[in-house]
């Protein structure tokens, strides 16, 4: 069975789309196109916008209809690389890469799982620093190996009901994190009604925020050496394939597993995070306590929609990406219950986190097992 080899610009038709001026709010108002961004991509299958666009918006931008079974890339930011499917026809900003393949030459389900497989080639090849990206034309020159059509779909059938599986243990995952969250805004209460009466502070008089730094790529290292530290980017805390570090002298902001992280740029912006440790870069901030508040409290409080999509709604936005406002961030008002209760509430949660972290580790073997499918059947 003979397989060919051809780069994405031989049997591909590629574009990009763009974003209507924020200022002229008819571009959105009412609007009833789907209107996809970099952050929306997650490895799946898109049949609805978080935002919609007018037809005066398409008309007045470089977006443009996308058709439904393209496959979408993400060229910016903390999603580089990340990838989805259009289940619907939609427009996207210039943030995204949108993928047809010829389909008497290659089926679009085998590209869709060739083109996942190279995430770390586009995360390795991302130019720029607290906002990496990757061109059109890095994509288009690209080499896909292509068996015969019928081979293609064989492999695509295989690989799709691997992910299935892959898929219900992260929905698993989302679930508990609901939970999660729910729980604790049932212990806290409404923060902007506040029915258990907390003394009320200002965010930032409870909480400090502070931004890291970015040392230049030549001091970079990628395996681990005495005398070096790991520098933190926000892809990190999904993955660490692409783990960095540098020498512990450079290192201007540390961090520990326990403290809270704000991923300051998007898509998608205002990411909650924590779970690692070492030196963290200018696209991540740290939130610690000043007085009388535990960090995992920082952590769910920081989650509630009454900050955070506040925050996200309210984020300056940029050519596809977002920034944190930290002067809204701290004006907010926090009513914080004592010490021993915030205690309480933790504990609670600690249960849940247990049966969350079982899933993710049965996750983690589930997507060796995958990647070695996928390299088995493709040929690499």
């Amino acid at each position: 069975m003979s397989w060919r080899y051809l780069k994405i610009e031989d049997f591909c038709s590629t574009g990009s789309g763009g974003t209507p001026s924020r200022s002229k709010p008819e571009y959105y108002e009412g609007g009833d196109i789907p209107w996809i961004k970099s952050g929306d991509l997650k490895d799946s299958k898109i049949y609805d916008a978080n935002e919609y666009i007018t037809a005066a918006g398409l008309e007045n931008s470089s977006a443009k209809i996308v058709e439904k079974d393209s496959i979408l890339i993400a060229m910016y930011g903390a999603t580089v690389g990340r990838l989805a499917i259009l289940g619907i026809n939609a427009a996207t900003n210039q943030a995204i890469c949108n993928i047809r393949p010829d389909t008497t030459i290659a089926d679009m389900k085998y590209l869709y799982y060739f083109l996942k497989s190279k995430f770390s080639y586009f995360v390795e090849n991302a130019v720029g620093g607290a906002q990496p990206n990757i061109s059109q034309g890095l994509i288009k020159s690209l080499e896909v190996p292509l068996p015969p059509l019928d081979e293609q779909k064989r492999i695509a059938a295989i690989l799709d009901k691997a992910d299935a599986i892959r898929q219900k243990r992260e929905q698993a995952i989302k679930l508990a994190d609901d939970f999660l969250r729910a729980t604790f805004a049932t212990m806290y209460g409404n923060p902007i009604t506040n029915p258990k009466k907390w003394p009320v502070h200002l965010m930032g008089e409870i909480i400090e925020f502070k931004g890291g730094n970015q040392p230049p790529k030549s001091d970079f290292i990628f395996e681990p050496k005495q005398g070096y530290i790991r520098l933190v980017q926000i892809r990190d805390f999904k993955s660490d394939k692409y783990a960095t570090y540098i020498p512990q002298e450079k290192a201007k902001r540390i961090f520990e597993v326990d403290d809270v992280m704000i991923a300051r740029y998007g898509p998608p912006v205002f990411q909650i995070l924590r779970g690692l440790s070492g030196s963290y870069n200018v696209a991540l901030m740290k939130a610690s306590p000043k007085e009388n508040i535990r960090k995992g409290f920082i952590f769910y409080l920081l989650q509630l929609p009454e900050y955070h999509d506040v925050v996200v709604k309210n984020s300056e936005r940029t050519a596809g990406q977002t920034g944190v406002n930290l002067e809204l961030l701290n004006k907010f008002n926090v009513p914080l219950p004592p010490i021993y209760y915030q205690d309480e509430i933790l504990a609670r949660l600690a249960r849940i986190e247990k049966f969350k972290e079982k899933i993710e580790i049965s996750l983690n073997h589930l997507e060796i097992q995958f990647l070695s499918l996928q390299k088995r059947l493709m040929g690499f």
